[in-house]
């Protein structure tokens, strides 16, 4: 008995900080991207969410994407698959904001999140300039 009540205070921890984390977040899950080339699956990480790439829908070349126009030349030979694109995105009021990384242009944005039904709104800005795309909730 005491050690089922042990256990119970070393495992509450951690699946309540995954649970705030996601805050039963509506943009947890798996999305298509606007161009339809990849899945990106948003979910708890550390005490925010993330979003990595997960799957490609388009073909591939020989050994899988690279991340060839990082600014970090060290990083420019990973493989695509597995990497966070939307990191640090925590709940400000009904949107999700934190930070956000394009491979197609080895860019860094700030990232602020919303859903509306099926739909991730993604809104990215590098100083005054912003991009909005649509991502849609992936079977």
């Amino acid at each position: 008995m005491r050690r089922s009540v042990m256990l119970a205070f070393v495992i509450a921890p951690l699946t309540f900080s995954a649970a705030d984390a996601s805050g039963g977040a509506p943009i947890a899950g798996r999305w298509q991207t606007d161009d339809g080339k990849a899945i990106v699956e948003v979910a708890p990480c550390g005490n925010a969410l993330c979003g990595k790439i997960v799957r490609f829908l388009v073909p591939q070349p020989a050994g899988g994407a690279r991340d060839g126009k990082n600014p970090d030349k060290a990083l420019r030979s990973r493989p695509l698959l597995g990497v966070a694109i939307l990191t640090g995105l925590r709940a400000d009021g009904n949107s999700w904001v934190g930070k956000g990384y394009s491979p197609e242009e080895g860019r860094n944005f700030n990232a602020t999140v919303t859903t509306s039904g099926n739909m991730l709104k993604l809104k990215g800005c590098v100083a005054v300039f912003c991009r909005n795309v649509s991502w849609t909730r992936a079977k």
